[in-house]
Formats: C-alpha cells, sequence, structure tokens
C-alpha cells in the first residue's frame, strides 16, 4: 500500500505540472499586463513632476518603468516556458531572484490590490464552513433514508420519497433558492434573504455573538443546500443498497439466520459502500470549489463567488492559481477514493 501511495503521489506531481504548464500558457494570453498598468499609475502620479516634459519624455520614463516592473514580476521575456518557472519559482528573475510559488508568492489580485492569499483567504473559510455543515447534514440524512426506502422497496414511505427526490432532483437549484427565499423569509419571516451577518455588527470573532449572528444568516443556505442534495444522494444509496441486497451471499446469511439487522448494516451496506464512496469523498473534494449559484443568491462571500469575479475582470494570478489548486485537490481526491476503497471492500487490494 506505502508503495502504491507514493507511486501514485509521483503520478500525480507529473500531472498537476503538466496541467499547470497548459492553464499558465492559456491564462497569459488574457490581456491583462500588470507591469502596464503599474507603469501608467507611476506616470499618472508624476503629473507635478513632469507638467513641463515633452511628449516623448513622458513616454521615455513609462518604458523605463515599464521595464523595471516587466523585470521584478518576470515577464520581460517572450519565452513562456522560462515565465513559467519564474512563477514557479524555479527560475530566477531579471534580478537574479527566485520569488515564486515555492517561495511563498502566490501572487498579486489586480482587481484587488492585494495578495492572492489575502483575498481568498475569507471566502476559502466561509465556502468551507458553509459546505461541510452542508455535507453532514445531507449525509445524515440521505444514508439512513436510502437505506430505509432500499429494506421497504415498494412500500407506500418509499413511494412517498421516490417522488419528492424526483422532484427535488429535477428542480432547477436557483427555483429551489426563491421558493425557500418565498416561504422561509416573506411568508414566515424566519430567516434574512441574503447576507452573512447583521449590517453595522462587530462581534468578537468566534464567540457565541459572533456564531449566532453567521449561524441566522448562513441558516437559510445550509437548508436549501442540504435539501438539494437529497434527492441525488438518496437515490443513488437506495439503489446501492437494493443492488447489494439482491446478492447471493445476503441471501446466504439470511438462510443461516443472521439478524436483520447485522445483514442489513454489516454484509448489505458494506457491499452497497462501494459506489458510494466515490459520491461521498467526491461530496468533501468539492467544499473547496464553492458554489456560484447559492453564493450569488444569498449573497455569501464564497470561493465560486471569487472564482466567477476573477474570470470577468481578467484578474490572471488569481484564476491561474485557482485553477492549480482546484486541480491539486481532485488528483489528491481520486487518491482518497483509491485507498478508502480498500478499507470500505478487503477484498479490493493495490498493487504497485
Amino acid at each position: 500500500m506505502v508503495k502504491y501511495v507514493f507511486k501514485r503521489i509521483g503520478y500525480m506531481f507529473v500531472v498537476l505540472i503538466i496541467l499547470s504548464i497548459l492553464m499558465y500558457c492559456i491564462y497569459s494570453l488574457i490581456p491583462s499586463n500588470r507591469a502596464y498598468s503599474d507603469a501608467r499609475t507611476d506616470v499618472q502620479g508624476m503629473k507635478q513632476q513632469l507638467r513641463n516634459a515633452t511628449e516623448a519624455e513622458k513616454e521615455a520614463i513609462f518604458q523605463e518603468r515599464y521595464l523595471m516592473y516587466q523585470r521584478r514580476y518576470g515577464t520581460d521575456t517572450n519565452n513562456i516556458l522560462l515565465r513559467y518557472l519564474r512563477w514557479v519559482g524555479v527560475a530566477p528573475n531579471y534580478y537574479g531572484q527566485h520569488n515564486g510559488i515555492l517561495q511563498g508568492n502566490f501572487g498579486w489580485s489586480q482587481e484587488y490590490k492585494d495578495t492572492v492569499l489575502n483575498v481568498i483567504r475569507e471566502p476559502m473559510k466561509n465556502t468551507i464552513f458553509i459546505n461541510i455543515f452542508s455535507v453532514i447534514l445531507a449525509l445524515a440524512i440521505t444514508i439512513p433514508l436510502g437505506i430505509v426506502c432500499a429494506v421497504h422497496k415498494g412500500s407506500k414511505g418509499d413511494q412517498a420519497v421516490q417522488v419528492g427526490t424526483i422532484i427535488g432532483y429535477s428542480l432547477p437549484s436557483f427555483i429551489i433558492c426563491i421558493v425557500f427565499i418565498w416561504i422561509f423569509c416573506s411568508l414566515l419571516g424566519w430567516f434574512p434573504p441574503s447576507g452573512m451577518k447583521t449590517p453595522g455588527s462587530n462581534f468578537t470573532p468566534w464567540s457565541w455573538k459572533w456564531f449566532a449572528d453567521r449561524m441566522k444568516y448562513l441558516a437559510l443556505p445550509l437548508i436549501t443546500m442540504t435539501f438539494v442534495s437529497l434527492g441525488g444522494m438518496t437515490r443513488y444509496v437506495r439503489a446501492s443498497m437494493i443492488d447489494s441486497l439482491s446478492m447471493d451471499c445476503i441471501r446466504t446469511a439470511r438462510a443461516k439466520g443472521v439478524r436483520e439487522k447485522t445483514v442489513i448494516y454489516s454484509h448489505a451496506w458494506r457491499n452497497a459502500l462501494i459506489p458510494v464512496v466515490t459520491l461521498v469523498v467526491g461530496w468533501f473534494i468539492g467544499i473547496f470549489g464553492g458554489s456560484l449559484i447559492f453564493e450569488n443568491i444569498f449573497g455569501l462571500n464564497g470561493m465560486g463567488k471569487i472564482m466567477i469575479q476573477a474570470l470577468r475582470t481578467a484578474d490572471v494570478d488569481m484564476i491561474v492559481l485557482l485553477q492549480v489548486f482546484y486541480v491539486a485537490v481532485s488528483l489528491l481526491g481520486n487518491l482518497i477514493i483509491d485507498i478508502v476503497y480498500g478499507f470500505v471492500d478487503p477484498r479490493i487490494r493495490v498493487s504497485a
């Protein structure tokens, strides 16, 4: 197992390098130039000093500043591979300095005028906080519900759940968001429709008042996200359990007089868990990506909203870093799924 894990990590590293090069090259084609913007800002800030200068002198000063910033940011060459190596931090810039990702420089956001890490720190916390709550809550409901529906297949309760899950699975998520806002905000008045905290509030972070105020605003998004997740996951668990309950080993266990609870939760559920693991782990890996629809409708400051904003404003450093991060998370998720398979089903063995 250890040899297999290290081998997979090596493959992941190679894939990550190849994809990062491709994404860096693609997004480098976006017409966005930080050196040009900074040089133009410097020249505009020197209006008093350059009020008597000719246009040629102003242009010369601009070109000088422009070249200086290009050398500082490592973009003073058209060699895209060299620029990529400088971005990573492997190759030095014009001044002989290594100033890339390996040195902790993850880029600069032109839109927010701050480092990328500072920009994504708070949205990442919000996205993880919201998604972990919704995923755990959804799993706590869908797994038992799917098992019960599979065991009592064809009953009135199973039919009612199937109708409800089909409706929830078929409706677009933004329609469900609007309906829930209408019910819980307009009609009942239980929750605020958008935002993440009371306007003007300044509670101490992670204090009880801060948490209560935050949950007041996040309750409706969490309820909506959980409800949207119920349809697909419940039907997935139900289908897997029905397949497992029809296996010969389950019939044999029942014929031997094994208790029904043991048959269901020890034998059938272990077999049904194999296909479910992929979906469950995928859910947890997806908590870093954020949800564009939910974050925009409910006014949440999350990663999905940040990503779309970066694409709209051609914030290249932000886009490339987030894309590479999502690729790394996906590769790690696939490795985790393969490892979990071995723990869930002892029959599965990996070979180096």
